[in-house]
């Protein structure tokens, strides 16, 4: 029943699980929760866009975790890919808290990491600096749970599901998924060290793949590869893991054979039958069900964990956007300024395109399917095996003062956080403030008062920062509480000869690979033959905690969107290469490491200014889960292939009740007497919209389910699911209905 996304077949997967012989030399665990926040007035974290407020869901956001350790007693860690913007300082502290209540020390700050997709299309409110919640109207409670939870549950399944077995590992170059939307600022990195590579951004994608011992069966991927979560715009208002996001629900997919065995009719004859048939079937009406109802019509049900988990993981995607057509101007359709990706000065009005331009939803579905099918094929061929130790290093830094050492020992400092003004401007991903642009060197007098009113700079950060000029302090403001982290973590998780760098920020495409060649280089010269050459080095990006940008030095000089959000000065990536190696050194020799200060846990001051729904009641005469307009059905009596068949309810605000691992919108096949699911919202193909009809001051769901060629022919219908309160503070109640019958040949 389920699409195809490509041509792997089972012939393929049969090789890999033959070739696939796990040794067990490890304990592993998968486990997947879902994370999908409020899917209704919740602002977007990402692009900063105020008008940006959730208003549906393309497909639900999930948790996905691995733990691998040396054995039951030996070294672990947990690893947690998220389909969010990006980790939370504040998020990390909750998790920790749970899993200690639940676990003791087991799983604790050393051996956590918690890694972002950096999709721009989930709930925000879940960050504890201002700077990060200005946009979200503050903190968002109902957010924050649902990632905390997620996380929590995908940790908890990966435990739970712990056996012997082997991790094999395999890279290769994706080309086509990410072009670097800051070309110019590379430029200025120096010519022999750009002539060492092929691309301006980083090609190599990496997979792990988890074996059970005893089986012979995979569990899970999980896949490392730079490429911005922004395929869906700055004007998307549907909750989704953008591209990261379309991949894994297409590797689940294509791994498990995702299949509801429904009875497809094929002849004229049957058709005419079907038509009949779907004609005397009406909607349902409104009805009651209960709490955990959805989850029963899940299509993919999360069975304690136990399903094949695909994750595809961040790495230094600082400077590299999956808009790969490039940036146009939007009046006039020639390519943008090439220093400052701007028309006529203004970059507001250059905009990239993804491959599916301008449909932003089938840009999302080929990057995402670009990179599930190279992950497939390094899957399905991966044969060497990681073996040697497990191991970690944690470290947390107050990054506003580190004292860095520079080529011909020369020192510096980094500096408390500051924004400038290519901050402000936005990238060709999503346009920011108008009159501001990329490259921006000076700030107008307008700005600068307002600057001043907020916070004015320094002297010290004014000179610190140089060459960006300040246009917010972040680091200088703590009314009502911070705006920007000091202390943040940093993070060394070893399988054998593969080491994960889990680094706070977005790394750009240079940024990254002087990182990991320095690492790499430590490692081997203090690692008594415990490393060389074909040692690999990861890098996971948006872990742990979030603090914004890391440039090199040069690409600073520009003050491009990147530099200018480069947080802690021009030294900034030089001071996380110092440090990093300082841990690379504590790993490879077996030594303890220095803790640092602990970061502060603001939950206490977090301001909560977004209202709750106050209490929903349809319009009178009308209960909830009624059509307000029932499927249209063709003159011909029934949709094709690729046609979108719709079906819009009298829906409450689906605030009231996130129906975690259920279900908002499911599309039903006839078999029999019997209607089966077979389309859910974690459906490519199905969307679930939710919006307030102001006349009648009254919600309204709209199912739209953009029939897939490889849909079986039948009798199908919608259904809808949701809750409500009659006045705040009463008892939830759950409901359901179904619109009539339709064929689909």
């Amino acid at each position: 029943m389920h699409q195809n996304h490509f041509i792997f077949s089972h012939f393929t997967l049969l090789i890999y699980l033959l070739s696939s012989l796990a040794t067990g030399d490890y304990l592993i665990g998968v486990g997947s929760y879902d994370s999908t926040g409020p899917a209704a007035g919740v602002n977007m974290m990402g692009y900063a866009n105020l008008d940006q407020s959730t208003a549906g869901v393309h497909f639900r956001l999930r948790a996905r975790a691995f733990i691998v350790a040396e054995s039951v007693d030996g070294p672990r860690f947990a690893f947690v890919n998220l389909d969010a913007g990006m980790a939370s300082q504040l998020v990390t502290i909750k998790v920790l808290d749970r899993l200690s209540k639940r676990f003791g020390d087991l799983y604790n700050e050393d051996n956590v990491a918690i890694s972002g997709t950096h999709t721009h299309a989930g709930p925000g409110g879940y960050l504890q600096y201002v700077v990060y919640s200005v946009t979200s109207v503050g903190f968002i409670p109902q957010s924050f749970d649902a990632i905390v939870t997620a996380i929590e549950m995908s940790i908890l399944q990966a435990h739970q599901n712990l056996k012997p077995g082997s991790i094999f590992i395999n890279s290769g170059d994706l080309d086509n998924a990410g072009v670097n939307r800051s070309p110019s600022a590379y430029l200025f990195n120096p010519p022999d060290e750009r002539a060492r590579y092929q691309s301006n951004v980083d090609t190599l994608m990496t997979v792990l793949k988890f074996v059970d011992g005893s089986s012979q069966r995979s569990v899970g991927a999980f896949t490392w590869f730079a490429t911005h979560g922004t395929s869906m715009s700055k004007d998307n208002k549907l909750i989704s893991g953008d591209n990261k996001g379309a991949a894994a629900r297409f590797f689940e997919d294509w791994f498990t054979f995702i299949s509801t065995n429904l009875t497809s009719y094929n002849t004229q004859d049957d058709i005419s039958v079907l038509i009949k048939k779907a004609s005397g079937i009406k909607a349902t009406g409104g009805q009651p069900c209960g709490q955990t109802t959805s989850q029963e019509f899940k299509v993919r049900k999360n069975n304690n964990g136990s399903q094949f988990v695909g994750a595809f993981c961040q790495s230094n995607v600082g400077d590299v956007s999956p808009n790969v057509l490039g940036a146009f101007c939007t009046e006039t359709g020639l390519p943008c300024d090439f220093n400052h990706s701007s028309c006529i000065g203004n970059g507001h009005l250059c905009v990239g395109r993804g491959p599916g331009y301008p449909d932003e939803i089938k840009s999302t579905k080929i990057i995402g399917e670009r990179q599930f099918q190279k992950a497939a094929e390094l899957f399905s061929s991966a044969k060497e095996e990681l073996t040697g130790k497990i191991d970690y290093r944690h470290v947390y830094l107050n990054f506003t003062n580190i004292e860095v050492t520079l080529a011909g020992n020369r020192t510096a400092k980094t500096c408390p956080a500051a924004l400038g003004p290519g901050f402000a401007a936005g990238t060709t991903d999503g346009p920011g403030a108008f009159g501001f642009q990329q490259g921006d060197t000076k700030i107008n007098e307008f700005w600068k008062r307002i600057r001043d009113f907020l916070q004015k700079p320094s002297d010290y950060q004014v000179a610190c920062q140089k060459p960006k000029p300040v246009l917010l302090s972040t680091g200088e403001m703590f009314f009502p509480y911070a705006w920007a982290p000091a202390i943040v973590p940093i993070q060394i998780l070893r399988i054998g000869k593969l080491i994960i760098l889990s680094v706070p920020g977005e790394f750009t495409t240079m940024s990254g690979r002087r990182l990991r060649e320095s690492v790499k280089q430590t490692l081997i010269r203090n690692g008594n033959g415990q490393f060389d050459n074909d040692t690999r080095i990861i890098i996971a990006g948006l872990t742990n905690t979030y603090s914004q940008y890391i440039a090199t030095p040069e690409e600073y000089k520009q003050q491009r969107y990147e530099g200018a959000s480069t947080l802690y000065g021009p030294h900034t990536l030089p001071a996380y290469i110092q440090e990093f190696n300082k841990l690379a050194v504590s790993l490879a020799k077996g030594s303890k490491t220095v803790k640092g200060p602990s970061p502060p846990d603001l939950s206490d001051l977090q301001l909560k200014l977004l209202p709750d729904p106050s209490g929903d009641s349809p319009p009178p005469g009308v209960k909830f889960g009624d059509m307000k307009h029932d499927v249209s059905v063709p003159k011909s009596g029934f949709f094709h292939k690729g046609d979108t068949p719709i079906a819009v309810f009298w829906s409450p605000n689906p605030r009231y009740d996130l129906l975690t691992e259920g279900t908002y919108a499911v599309v039903e096949m006839l078999q029999g007497k019997r209607w089966i699911p077979a389309y859910d919202d974690d459906d490519f193909s199905l969307i679930f919209k939710w919006d307030l009809d102001n006349v009648n001051v009254s919600g309204s769901a709209s199912l739209e389910w953009e029939v897939p060629d490889s849909a079986s022919n039948g009798v199908y219908r919608f259904r809808h699911f949701g809750s409500f309160k009659r006045t705040i503070g009463s008892v939830t109640e759950y409901f359901t209905g179904a619109s009539s019958a339709f064929t689909v040949s």
